[in-house]
């Protein structure tokens, strides 16, 4: 009975929430991460649980040192698949539904600053294929602000050099096209006429995606991290960097630098302004330590 719960409720995410198979994953992982949960407690079936059990859930939770943030992750998952089968009828109380959600404490985003940026704009040796990638996939992303789903996503013909733009297939299958600067354009050209054609040929298959690995197959989110990974290393920066570090740069930047918060709103692909509005206190932040290092009386 769980297990039909469930395939009906992924297979509503799927359909009528349009959520990537990503996400759907993720929910699935802390859907199951609760039913071990409930064969510990000797709970039979989503219909069996009550609120007790959902306060226990959560105080195991804390207890085995979870985030906040993951917490509320986890609740909020757990919230909509009960109101989903009430919506059904597949059961007909939510145990969930009077439950707080813990307040998530306040984490800004972490961003490079332009000279850390410098130094790992010129670690790649652009004379090797796979560093004509590197190259390539490192200035679209700080051009661009994309997801590393988004990205490894991309086409070739995604990619429009002519107008300045990237097509772009992001959460939610929501399309939008980014602008791309010089730069990046610059990079991928010639990523697209020497490394990625080299790369291709050591392949069995013909790919159309833009970015490739060194077997020439498309280049995974995991592949991502680790180059840029590497490339941190290179730059001696000890700093953590991931894809979505450089995608808060890039809407941190834009920020400083004057522009709009809608604008940048649309250009990150958010459904909701608030979601874009945390890098605002970014600038807040920045502001605040350019006047304590430099007024006289800060």
């Amino acid at each position: 009975m769980n297990e039909l719960h469930i395939q009906a409720y992924v297979d509503y995410l799927r359909i009528e929430k349009n959520y990537s198979d990503h996400t759907v994953s993720g929910y699935r992982k802390d859907i199951e991460q609760f039913m071990l949960f409930m064969r510990q407690q000797a709970i039979e079936c989503f219909a069996a649980v009550s609120y007790a059990d959902v306060r226990l859930y959560l105080t195991e939770l804390h207890a085995n040192g979870y985030a906040r943030r993951t917490i509320s992750r986890k609740l909020s998952c757990l919230r909509s698949m009960y109101r989903f089968l009430e919506r059904e009828a597949m059961i007909e109380d939510n145990p969930f539904a009077g439950v707080r959600t813990p307040k998530a404490g306040m984490q800004l985003p972490e961003f490079f600053y332009k000279e850390e940026l410098e130094r790992l704009f010129s670690v790649s040796d652009r004379t090797t294929a796979l560093g004509q990638r590197n190259q390539a996939l490192l200035e679209l992303l700080y051009a661009s602000g994309l997801r590393v789903s988004e990205c490894c996503g991309l086409r070739v013909h995604d990619i429009d050099p002519f107008v300045g733009t990237v097509f772009v297939k992001g959460k939610g299958r929501k399309e939008r096209y980014v602008p791309v600067g010089s730069y990046a354009l610059d990079a991928i050209a010639a990523y697209l006429d020497d490394g990625r054609k080299a790369l291709l040929a050591k392949g069995h298959l013909e790919t159309d995606r833009l970015f490739l690995n060194y077997r020439g197959e498309p280049l995974s989110e995991r592949g991502v991290r680790k180059i840029l990974n590497d490339m941190m290393t290179n730059a001696a920066l000890h700093l953590h960097i991931s894809p979505h570090v450089l995608r808060h740069t890039f809407a941190t930047h834009l920020l400083n630098e004057g522009a709009d918060l809608r604008a940048v709103q649309e250009l990150l692909g958010h459904s909701n302004l608030s979601s874009t509005q945390v890098y605002t206190h970014v600038t807040k932040e920045r502001l605040r330590e350019v006047y304590r290092n430099h007024h006289p009386r800060a």
